[in-house]
């Protein structure tokens, strides 16, 4: 059974367009998480994490988590969050591309799949996994991969008040440029700019 889910990617990205520092600093690309005005906490394993976001963004966080069936993630992200604990704060489960086995330290109860025949296989399971919702693609390397094989139909970019001037961008390796956009949804919170683009086909 074959699911039409939207397959988008979403991230916080500097004016001249990183979505990680130097040495993979992330601090001022999500400084606009605590310079709201409104409480906010998403969930991380078992742990809660407490915003100050705007009500923008509210609206913007709360819209992903109702709309998001399954998220994907390279090995390489995966490992370096720990797997999240066992819970994305998107909420939805998590397929991961990778070419090793399954580390030891995911627990069996977490909602995860490690999908080893390449990127085409992993994003039909996480279709299937999202039961018609949206499918989000949490990687720049993977969103990338989507990008230049037609995969991707939507970008949502929380755009920060920062030049980082080196770091890694979203769209180093675009071997399909141009690439025709739509005009964008604009939401403006407080110190982002949330920006939604479908990709025309």
């Amino acid at each position: 059974m074959s699911n039409n889910g939207k397959i988008t990617t979403a991230f916080s990205m500097s004016l001249d367009g990183f979505v990680a520092g130097p040495n993979e600093d992330f601090q001022q690309l999500f400084a606009w998480m605590m310079g709201g005005d409104t409480d906010y906490a998403l969930k991380i394993g078992e742990n809660e994490h407490k915003l100050k976001i705007s009500t923008e963004s509210v609206k913007m966080y709360e819209n992903a988590i109702n709309t998001t069936g399954a998220l994907v993630a390279g090995r390489r992200l995966y490992e370096l969050t720990q797997g999240w604990g066992g819970h994305h704060p998107i909420g939805a489960p998590v397929i991961v591309v990778t070419h090793r086995p399954r580390p030891e330290w995911v627990q069996n109860d977490w909602p995860v799949t490690f999908v080893t025949d390449g990127l085409q296989s992993a994003i039909e399971q996480a279709r299937e996994i999202a039961g018609g919702k949206s499918v989000a693609i949490a990687s720049a390397t993977i969103a990338q991969q989507c990008l230049n094989a037609g995969l991707l139909d939507e970008i949502h970019i929380d755009l920060v008040p920062f030049l980082l001037g080196d770091g890694v961008r979203l769209f180093e390796y675009l071997k399909v440029a141009p690439v025709a956009l739509g005009d964008p949804h604009v939401s403006v919170g407080q110190g982002v700019t949330h920006l939604t683009y479908s990709i025309k086909k």
